[in-house]
């Protein structure tokens, strides 16, 4: 999973805008605001390729060579990221 820093850029502002539309926080400094948005968004990005890899691994590493793309690829992945998402506490 790979997201340009423009997109992530634009999540960030999105979000930022979104928080202070709905009034749930005012901002003193619109910059310091919007750069702990793009950190927020940033390390969110690292962490989803982090779970991707691990559950990537984990599937690899089957003895019984399951094929990426296939269906029992997919359950296995999907089981594999929500377990580490999960020992992770996230």
């Amino acid at each position: 999973m790979n997201i340009s820093e423009d997109r992530q850029s634009h999540l960030a502002h999105l979000v930022i805008d979104k928080i202070w539309q709905d009034d749930l926080v005012d901002y003193d400094d619109d910059d310091k605001a919007m750069r702990a948005g793009k950190q927020g968004m940033a390390k969110f990005v690292k962490e989803l390729a982090d779970l991707d890899r691990v559950a990537r691994e984990k599937v690899a590493s089957l003895k019984r060579g399951v094929v990426e793309g296939s269906p029992e690829w997919d359950v296995m992945y999907q089981k594999y990221f929500e377990e580490e998402l999960q020992r992770r506490g996230n």
